[in-house]
């Protein structure tokens, strides 16, 4: 029952962690190229909340504060609105498809997390609890084959999209993402020729070790032409610019999620860490 228990929180804990980065990595990328062009990002939603109930009084600098930084509208009034916007479907294309498609590309990246080691193990009252959701020997191979899985999502979401605009893009975005393994295998190839193991954990344990006394054995010192490789294949799997030719919205209005809305293009907002346009959402 304990460890049941356990698991569940687990599970619970690496779900709203994945969910979270997600909404993080939109919101950097809104403040960050807000400063890169001059422009002052998401700072309305929140900004000018009034109340005149004392017990909220000394809560509502903290508000406005979250509403200008753009906490508020990434967290909160995106996931809000998604929820409530309309489901719409493309005429002569299979509903089911076209709901699946979003969860195909969004839960083989939940999977990945499974493997992902968070911190040392700790007990707690006498239990030993081991911090990763799943220890599977061949962590990585789990990673890179859960990352060839979401090809399908984004496949069959251009395709269902009833949309030639929609159907390129899935095009672009399959045949980007299946090149861009290449070279991610290449690099996880290279840290199981440095660490000697496939498991995500052991490597990790590694890493707090030290090289000739000084320097950490981190992946970055020991590989770093690999970290650099990992680092763009990253950017163009999850198809962001300068490798956002699936999405060029210039060309394809919105890529393979041209036909989606609401909480379905949310789930690949996730994905992808594309920030939210009105005309989608």
């Amino acid at each position: 029952m304990v460890e049941l228990f356990v698991l569940l929180l687990k599970v619970l804990f690496v779900l709203n962690l994945a969910l979270t980065l997600g909404s993080l990595c939109t919101w950097i990328e809104r403040k960050g190229s807000a400063l890169i062009q001059d422009r002052v990002g998401a700072n309305r939603a929140g900004v000018f909340i009034e109340s005149d109930r004392w017990f909220l009084k000394p809560v509502l600098p903290l508000v406005r504060m979250a509403g200008w930084l753009g906490l508020i509208q990434t967290f909160l009034c995106d996931s809000v609105k998604g929820l409530w916007k309309e489901d719409f479907v493309p005429e002569g294309t299979s509903r089911f498809l076209h709901a699946v498609a979003p969860i195909i590309a969004v839960l083989p990246i939940m999977l990945a997390f499974a493997v992902l080691p968070l911190a040392p193990e700790f007990t707690v009252f006498g239990y030993r609890i081991h911090p990763q959701l799943a220890r599977i020997d061949a962590g990585l191979l789990f990673v890179l084959a859960m990352g060839s899985v979401a090809v399908y999502g984004v496949a069959i979401a251009g395709w269902t999209g009833n949309n030639k605009f929609s159907l390129l893009g899935a095009l672009r975005a399959a045949a980007q993402m299946i090149s861009y393994e290449l070279p991610m295998g290449m690099v996880f190839v290279s840290l199981i020729v440095v660490y000697g193991s496939l498991d995500i954990y052991s490597i990790v344990e590694q890493q707090g070790q030290l090289l000739w006394g000084v320097l950490p054995a981190w992946g970055i010192v020991l590989q770093p032409v690999g970290f650099v490789v990992l680092l763009l294949a990253g950017m163009a799997e999850t198809k962001r610019g300068p490798f956002d030719l699936p999405e060029a919205e210039s060309e394809l209005a919105a890529g393979y999620f041209t036909e989606y809305s609401g909480m379905k293009f949310l789930l690949f907002v996730i994905v992808t860490g594309k920030q939210i346009g009105r005309a989608h959402v």
